[in-house]
């Protein structure tokens, strides 16, 4: 409280040049900000520390279902939940290759033998299967055309395609345009 009128009579006594007086209004906020941490005793300092270590994170959630009754669902309800485009393709049955692209995801999570690790990679050139949510954790070695880009499958992929997480071109990133792109690049006179 010393601090706080010794500020304030100095306050007072400045003339009307705003600028002063907001630098010194930051500058009191700033000095009664550090005068009330250093008065905190150590459990204040503790919960305070535990405080900014818990961090709330945004629940998942897919159409208004979260991940754990997600996971939960049977294959129709499932269906159900996702896009015309995807419920369309589930209706016409899964084929061969994507049940064993499943089979072989499930494999390895079971061989999966450190509980914080990733499953090992599993490679596929199956651009166009749609992720379920069977998948969520399981590491997908994606062709692009050239290579296998390696995906990790999150919560939040659900209902897209594979290929979108494996770009198989590369941006075009535009240079100096060439000799004959305009008629006024034409006439280079060459020393």
């Amino acid at each position: 409280t010393f601090l706080y009128h010794c500020f304030l009579s100095h306050y007072s006594s400045l003339n009307k040049d705003s600028k002063k007086k907001q630098y010194w209004i930051s500058d009191l906020c700033t000095l009664l900000a550090c005068n009330r941490q250093i008065k905190m005793d150590d459990q204040e300092l503790a919960q305070a520390a535990a405080l900014r270590k818990k961090r709330t994170f945004k629940k998942f959630t897919y159409r208004g279902i979260d991940l754990d009754t997600l996971l939960d669902l049977s294959p129709d309800e499932l269906m159900q939940k996702v896009t015309a485009r995807a419920r369309r393709r589930f209706t016409r049955g899964l084929k061969r290759k994507p049940m064993a692209l499943i089979k072989r995801l499930r494999k390895a999570k079971k061989a999966q033998t450190d509980p914080l690790g990733k499953p090992d990679m599993v490679k596929t050139h199956l651009r166009n299967m749609i992720v379920v949510p069977e998948m969520i954790g399981s590491v997908i070695g994606v062709y692009n055309g050239k290579v296998f880009t390696q995906v990790e499958i999150k919560p939040e992929m659900i209902g897209h395609y594979l290929a979108e997480f494996s770009m198989s071109y590369k941006p075009v990133s535009h240079g100096r345009p060439g000799i004959g792109s305009t008629n006024s690049s034409r006439f280079i006179p060459l020393k």
